[in-house]
């Protein structure tokens, strides 16, 4: 992981939207979010919009993971902790999805695509300028 760091903004250019994802059972990977990608983000790629992605929401309400949570005195993140995070760190919008049960991978992709077709109001000149109109890099 630590050595990828430096090389992984090597490939932030000419990406169109980024989904910044954590587990809703990892609490841990939560923090990381405003810690480590959000920072990450805003120094390499400050125009280009992302999203805040909750994933996993199949185990939120699992009996295992709720007890090794309970265990470490710790609770799933709930949608309102998703949302209120997403608008902190100005993300386009908070989304959940599962790839298990593939709830809300639809409109994780749909919102992305909505997140690159609404550029900011002054980033326009920019976006029209510098992306390309009838393509999109999801990275």
């Amino acid at each position: 992981q630590e050595d990828y760091d430096r090389l992984r903004p090597l490939s932030y250019p000419m990406t169109d939207v980024f989904l910044i994802c954590f587990s809703v059972v990892n609490p841990a990977s939560f923090q990381n979010v405003k810690e480590e990608w959000v920072p990450e983000l805003k120094e390499y790629a400050p125009n280009v919009p992302f999203l805040l992605v909750g994933t996993q929401i199949d185990l939120r309400d699992d009996p295992k993971t709720l007890a090794r949570l309970n265990d470490m005195k710790e609770k799933p993140i709930a949608v309102e902790q998703g949302q209120k995070l997403a608008k902190e760190i100005g993300a386009y919008c908070y989304v959940e999805c599962s790839a298990l049960t593939q709830k809300g991978l639809k409109t994780v992709f749909d919102e992305a695509i909505i997140a690159i077709l609404t550029p900011k109001k002054h980033t326009v000149k920019k976006r029209i300028g510098s992306r390309c109109i009838n393509c999109c890099l999801i990275t």
